[in-house]
Order: C-alpha cells, then sequence, then structure tokens
C-alpha cells in the first residue's frame, strides 16, 4: 500500500481530539447527534484544511490529524475549539472536544503514524477536559 502524498513526514505535530461525553449524548439525544456529529467534524476537517494539515484517521468522534509545524497544528486545534464553542448545538449541553498535540518523529507506514511522538499526542488528548487544547 502506498502512503497518500499529502502525509507529511519527518518531524511532524500530531493533533488527536475526542468529543466528551459522546456515549451519554447518544443516549440522551440520539436524533439530533447524528447531526451534530456531521457539524463537528465538518468543523474539524474545516480547521485542519485551512492550516495546511491532514487528516489521517477519524476515530469514530475525533480525528487524528498531521502538520508540518507546531504553529499550524496549534492554530488549527485553536480555531477548532472557537468554532466548536461558538456553534449553536441542537443537544441539551454543548458538544466539548478535548484536543492534544504533540510534535517529533514518527514511522509513517501503510497511510498511518506509528511511534512515542503520535502516543504520547493521544495521551496529552486524554488528559484534556472538553474545551481545552
Amino acid at each position: 500500500m502506498t502512503t497518500p502524498p499529502d502525509l507529511p513526514t519527518g518531524t511532524v505535530t500530531f493533533l488527536f481530539t475526542d468529543l466528551e461525553g459522546s456515549t451519554r449524548l447518544w443516549e440522551e439525544c440520539p436524533d439530533t447527534m447524528g447531526d451534530a456529529l456531521a457539524r463537528h467534524d465538518e468543523i474539524l476537517r474545516e480547521a485542519v484544511n485551512h492550516h495546511g494539515g491532514a487528516i489521517v484517521k477519524t476515530t469514530g468522534d475525533g480525528v487524528h490529524a498531521a502538520f508540518t509545524s507546531a504553529r499550524a497544528g496549534i492554530d488549527a486545534a485553536l480555531a477548532a475549539q472557537r468554532r466548536l464553542q461558538d456553534t449553536d448545538w441542537a443537544t441539551p449541553v454543548p458538544l466539548l472536544v478535548r484536543m492534544g498535540l504533540n510534535s517529533g518523529e514518527a514511522e509513517l507506514r501503510d497511510g498511518d503514524y506509528y511511534g512515542q511522538s503520535v502516543n504520547r499526542a493521544a495521551r496529552i488528548m486524554a488528559a484534556a477536559h472538553g474545551g481545552q487544547v
């Protein structure tokens, strides 16, 4: 399998996001969560693309993205958080997204990244609360 040409190599900044409390939201408002999640995905995709990043993969209720610079990753995360917080969600509570970033080298294989830098970004995201980067 070949690697998509838009995924950066060398020193890469990784962004992981996760929708806080998504299971509860799906249980409490199943009729509106589909549309809310689609809007969430659109906001994240637009922020990543606008700041020159690439979505590596989606994680159900989040994304794993890669950037060629830390500044681009930070700018994308902050832009996404602003848009997410400004959105009028059709859910009883706003959608809160936690985000984590880390820069470093990782192995790019078959369109995905592997290594300590990737794992660290995911762990940083897991330590955040909804609305935090």
